[in-house]
């Protein structure tokens, strides 16, 4: 995934899911993980850090 999808994807998990967004995206990294699927998980990786950063911002 490219930065704009990334954003896209943290954005609409994050509308779903509030405060739980970054737990289910860390869930997906971790079966992706499992599953052999280290680049898919890199890129879900990605996407919980965008949710992690997005939350900072709703809190300052």
């Amino acid at each position: 995934m490219n930065a704009v999808e990334i954003h896209d994807c943290a954005q609409r998990l994050y509308r779903a899911h509030g405060d739980k967004a970054e737990y289910e995206a860390a869930r997906n990294v971790r079966k992706l993980k499992k599953d052999g699927q280290d680049s898919d998980a890199n890129d879900w990786n990605r996407v919980r850090q965008a949710i992690a950063q997005l939350r900072g911002s709703h809190y300052s």
